[in-house]
């Protein structure tokens, strides 16, 4: 039924001036294969560093698998479960459009990219829709960016954070960011409506259709040492503007348990605790992403 009535359903803001080009409305069975795959474990290897890191470098406590995320009543459920597995408390899912090889399934630079979720409330619940980089052109994280649409902290309830992480690899990352607050009685237990718009040179970020932030300062530099990322000395060392934020990004959904962000849970958590999406939309700019717009005001990291 939602995708029969998709047209009438997408916002006034979209219609208006975006053409829908990927989407999920999760109206099937089973979750399309052929639009997501799943990062299972409680971890990733760093082949920089040549080390495994635990916690995804977050120090989290879930153990990621396919078997918590499904789809019921026409919405995605992704569940986190307090149960032990591999030597982890929890579970949860974590979703990407990428294949668990590595295949990148959809991937896009530049457009609208909007979802309509209810988020789980509880001390150390993390929910977080996001974006990563189909390749590492400008170097391992943070130099090749991450878009962060919405992330929250479950003891938080009345408000979500929008971010984008950039500059040098570790350690020489940065980030900057805003912040959205509920109505009382309207927090993330409530369904809403996330969403960016990212044109060249500019990320907007909205709840329901509101604009709540704007960024149009970042850098990227792939200098390096043995250690990692370094700041950069000069211009010389930073990627083209508006790099890294200039190449196809997928899609990642996930609930995450505890971790530094935000926390451990404690004994007034209730599990199972869900996240549900109704549909994630993705649209490209009527006549085309535009010309890239200067960088904004902000210290980059050389400036006296």
């Amino acid at each position: 039924m939602k995708t029969l009535l998709l047209l009438a359903l997408v916002p006034s803001l979209a219609a208006a001036d975006w053409n829908l080009v990927w989407s999920d409305e999760f109206d099937g069975k089973e979750i399309d294969r052929s639009k997501w795959g799943f990062q299972v474990g409680n971890g990733f290897y760093n082949y920089d560093a040549n080390q495994w890191i635990h916690g995804w470098g977050n120090n989290e406590l879930q153990y990621y698998t396919e078997e918590n995320a499904t789809l019921k009543d026409g919405k995605l459920v992704i569940e986190a479960k307090k149960e032990s597995l591999h030597g982890c408390g929890y579970t949860s899912a974590r979703m990407r459009t990428v294949t668990r090889d590595g295949k990148a399934l959809f991937a896009q630079r530049y457009g609208r990219f909007e979802i309509r979720a209810k988020l789980p409330v509880g001390q150390g619940l993390w929910p977080a829709i996001w974006m990563l980089p189909e390749g590492e052109e400008y170097g391992g994280w943070a130099a090749s960016g991450e878009i962060d649409i919405m992330e929250a902290r479950g003891q938080e309830p009345g408000k979500v954070l929008g971010t984008i992480h950039y500059g040098g690899g570790w350690p020489a990352n940065e980030h900057s960011g805003g912040e959205f607050t509920f109505p009382e009685g309207k927090g993330i237990d409530h369904f809403h409506t996330y969403a960016i718009e990212w044109e060249p040179g500019a990320i907007r970020w909205y709840v329901d259709d509101q604009l709540y932030s704007t960024k149009t300062f970042w850098w990227s530099s792939s200098q390096r040492d043995a250690q990692g990322g370094v700041k950069p000395a000069s211009e010389d060392d930073l990627n083209p503007w508006p790099a890294p934020f200039d190449k196809p990004f997928h899609l990642l959904l996930n609930l995450a348990v505890g971790g530094q962000f935000l926390g451990n849970p404690d004994e007034s958590t209730n599990f199972p605790a869900k996240m549900e999406v109704d549909y994630v939309r993705v649209y490209e700019k009527e006549g085309g992403a535009g010309e890239t717009s200067a960088r904004g005001e902000g210290k980059l990291p050389f400036a006296e």
